[in-house]
């Protein structure tokens, strides 16, 4: 069998982090010979990129591994899933072909190379320590190409939640040279990428471990001077790293899209504790934002049903949440994750309890999420069109939203504007969680 004509298809499962991992694995590939195609169908080898941040990530994953093999394909495991199962999963599934841990990513070629000469041997590429390092060599081949396009800034973790896995499965934070993502930036921004969305385990930490002091700031700085790029979003950011040099500088950049994504996990002082996560004056931190930065957007995250958490420190957060009147917010059950501090926690909240607080606090924000949007009825606002259908339908996304995660604007025009252009929108009307209006 000739290497160079083996068809290799990829289905990629959990965050952005993971889409630019595949992205890489693929650009990899292709810079060796192999055959990249979007059908599973037509492929020889299927690798399936895990996500392993939660369960109901895991079964995901694992059922896409499934469906593949009894479609007869050539299996490679890669990813978080393999990373923190290693051995039972090898048991669980003696059908794969093959592993590839985190860590490991840029030996995917070596690792296809071995199941195509044909010894049948099983093949496990997985660190045991692993360090994430960005294969800066690679190019990446997208699988999703349109008005934006994610950039992986750092990844790995040096914090210890008590509820995540991520640093075990990532190992300690590692941040790419800021040169390398103001070159990948400007290529995109060539290739007629409007919008870059800045995503790592947590972008505030960026340059850390490269320049001994957080330099976030100073690269968005350095991206806002790239002419044909447009907007640059930042996502996964933490809170007592967000200073005030991050503020100004998200005040000043025109190019730095009003809006923070800051997953701050709950409110109550003991809950935040309990999860090795800042105690802080969130109040007065989402006041300052708000104050310093106009017409900012913040979305965030919460975990309902952490271990100890009583009725009264889940009224808390749900007062919080009612006063804070998040732009944008999700609400997570807590996943009891073996090999986490909070896993042996005394306390552990009954699965029903979690699921009705979290129901309840999503039920509080729907009614948010409909207020703000009706307060955008009749102001003009700024979109980057998605899509233009063949009916003259267009799709596009405000500044307060970003891709795959917020809401969308739906524009009525007689006009047929081009995907990755901003456009000035006039809001008409809006649902809970999606706008309308016109150009």
């Amino acid at each position: 069998m000739k290497e160079n004509v083996t068809n290799i298809a990829l289905v990629n499962h959990g965050c952005a982090k993971n889409l630019v991992d595949s992205e890489l694995m693929l650009g990899i590939l292709a810079q060796n010979g192999y055959n990249i195609t979007l059908n599973e169908k037509e492929a020889d080898i299927v690798i399936i990129n895990t996500c392993s941040f939660i369960h109901d990530a895991e079964k995901e994953s694992v059922h896409s591994i499934i469906e593949m093999i009894n479609e007869g394909k050539k299996i490679i495991i890669a990813g978080c899933l393999p990373q923190k199962h290693k051995d039972e999963l090898k048991k669980a599934i003696p059908e794969a072909c093959a592993m590839i841990g985190t860590a490991d990513i840029a030996g995917i070629a070596g690792v296809v190379k071995e199941i195509t000469q044909g010894s049948g041997k099983y093949v496990c590429k997985i660190s045991e320590n692993p360090v994430y390092k960005y294969p800066e060599q690679a190019c990446r081949q997208q699988i999703t190409v349109g008005s934006s396009s994610y950039i992986k800034i750092a990844d790995g973790c040096s914090y210890k939640c008590g509820y995540c896995v991520i640093p075990q499965l990532r190992g300690p934070y590692s941040s790419r040279p800021i040169e390398n993502i103001l070159e990948e930036a400007k290529m995109l921004a060539d290739k007629g990428v409007s919008e870059i969305v800045l995503i790592a385990q947590d972008t505030t930490g960026y340059g850390i471990d490269l320049y001994k002091k957080p330099s976030l700031a100073r690269l968005l700085r350095e991206l806002n001077k790239i002419e044909n790029l447009n907007w640059i979003r930042v996502m996964y950011t933490y809170p007592s790293m967000f200073d005030e040099e991050l503020i100004d500088t998200f005040a000043d950049c025109e190019k730095v899209v009003k809006y923070a994504d800051i997953p701050l996990q709950h409110s109550h002082p003991e809950i935040l504790k309990a999860m090795k996560r800042p105690v802080m004056d969130y109040r007065a931190f989402i006041e300052k934002l708000r104050s310093r930065i106009p017409e900012i957007a913040i979305r965030t995250t919460f975990i309902t049903g952490y271990p100890g958490e009583t009725e009264e420190m889940f009224e808390d957060l749900y007062e919080f949440t009612k006063w804070a009147k998040f732009d944008k917010m999700g609400a997570f059950e807590f996943s009891r994750e073996k090999n986490t501090y909070a896993y042996s926690l005394p306390n552990q909240v009954p699965a029903k309890i979690k699921k009705q607080r979290k129901n309840k606090l999503m039920k509080l924000q729907k009614q948010i999420s409909r207020e703000i949007n009706e307060s955008f009825i009749g102001r003009q606002i700024p979109c980057i069109i998605e899509t233009v259908a063949s009916d003259g339908s267009v799709v596009a996304r405000s500044y307060r939203d970003a891709p795959e995660v917020d809401g969308l604007v739906y524009i009525n025009t007689q006009e047929t504007p081009v995907p990755g252009d901003i456009e000035t929108v006039t809001i008409t009307g809006c649902d809970d969680y999606d706008l309308y209006g016109r150009i």
